[in-house]
């Protein structure tokens, strides 16, 4: 566990101390989950945190783009994104079912209100930080 690593772009969080209060502390347990499963995960040593499209954005050689926001427009709710192109989502729908709310093919939705399913999560972010080790497997490793 000794060589994990989080390189993180100064402006993550400019953007997280940008967010309204009380969707800051959601975002930051988000941002909590993604970089305690990286540690956790084997073959992951380097977690690289920055933005892409001004969300934060977590990046790892072996896996697949994980993004989370908050957006204005729909002020209840924040999520996660992954890549649409890859079959993360579909997956944990395949497996979690309605443990979550989902949108389209590329998000894990959350309701500000809502307790977040932190195991399941867990599982999901480690798909995506090791997709491409994984994307042969039917469930991915979940």
């Amino acid at each position: 566990m000794g060589n994990f690593k989080l390189k993180t772009d100064p402006q993550v969080a400019t953007v997280f101390a940008n967010y309204p209060d009380f969707v800051r502390d959601k975002m930051q347990h988000l941002r909590n989950l993604v970089i305690e499963t990286a540690e956790e995960t084997e073959g992951v040593t380097l977690l690289e945190e920055t933005l892409k499209w001004g969300e934060p954005s977590f990046v790892t050689k072996t896996g697949s783009t994980l993004r989370m926001d908050w957006k204005e427009k729909a002020p209840d709710q924040y999520a996660m994104y992954f890549q649409c192109t890859s079959r993360l989502v579909d997956t944990f729908r395949l497996v979690f079912d309605h443990k979550f709310q989902y949108e389209g093919k590329r998000a894990i939705v959350f309701q500000l209100n809502q307790k977040v399913p932190e195991l399941e999560l867990k599982e999901c972010i480690k798909a995506a930080l090791t997709y491409h080790q994984v994307k042969g497997l039917i469930t991915l490793g979940i």
